[in-house]
């Protein structure tokens, strides 16, 4: 009785990245590559098509990030399972995986060929998956969260995200809403909200603040 293959999607802006990640996948009949995207907008419309049961997104893409990617799959096809596979180790980028619904994460790096399909694995079955240099940042941000003082992000909610993603990086309200799909006045009053949770009164700030935070992502 053998098993229907993973099947899985691709997203990531190099082309040979996901040419690496196709072809150690293809090695093993037990995964099914049924998709590849190179941007984040792309990978949303492709697992509305293709339906994969896992979807392995870089953070740093054009259009959406990866974060950004992960955040509307999880709203939207909350059964498809999330893998971060990036360069970023830093422990404020693993937490923001978690929260945005990826259930494992790891560095291109260290990421080898049996790691990479034992992490996709794992995911598959409901599990977590973090590559050793990624658990140890998890373990360190969790720890530094109990005191009080933690990321300002956890403060917003994924509208507030996105909304502030979309003013910070030169939108207007009306823009935004337009993008966002809602009324100009609900982009209005998440504005209104997530500067008052962040303490930042002007766009100049929520600009400095989303690329602190990495909310705008370079193309490079």
């Amino acid at each position: 009785m053998s098993e229907s293959p993973i099947r899985v999607l691709i997203a990531d802006d190099h082309a040979l990245v996901r040419e690496g990640i196709r072809r150690v996948l293809d090695d093993d009949p037990g995964f099914d590559v049924v998709a590849e995207a190179a941007d984040g907008r792309q990978a949303i419309a492709r697992v509305g098509e293709t339906e994969p049961d896992v979807a392995i997104l870089d953070i740093s893409m054009p259009e959406l990030s990866g974060l950004e990617v992960a955040r509307r799959l999880r709203d939207e096809y909350p059964a498809l399972k999330i893998l971060i596979l990036s360069m970023h180790d830093e422990s404020e980028y693993v937490m923001r995986a978690v929260h945005a619904g990826a259930a494992g994460y790891l560095l291109k790096d260290d990421a080898g060929p049996a790691l990479l399909r034992q992490a996709v694995r794992a995911v598959h079955a409901g599990d977590s998956f973090f590559s050793p240099a990624v658990a140890s940042r998890l373990t360190e941000a969790l720890r530094g969260g109990s005191s009080g003082s933690g990321d300002p992000l956890e403060l917003l909610t994924a509208r507030e995200l996105e909304v502030l993603r979309l003013v910070a990086g030169g939108n207007s309200n009306k823009q935004a809403a337009f993008e966002l799909g809602i009324s100009r006045r609900t982009v209005e009053s998440h504005r209104e909200s997530l500067m008052r949770k962040i303490e930042i009164r002007t766009v100049a700030g929520l600009t400095r603040f989303a690329l602190e935070h990495g909310l705008l992502d370079d193309s490079d």
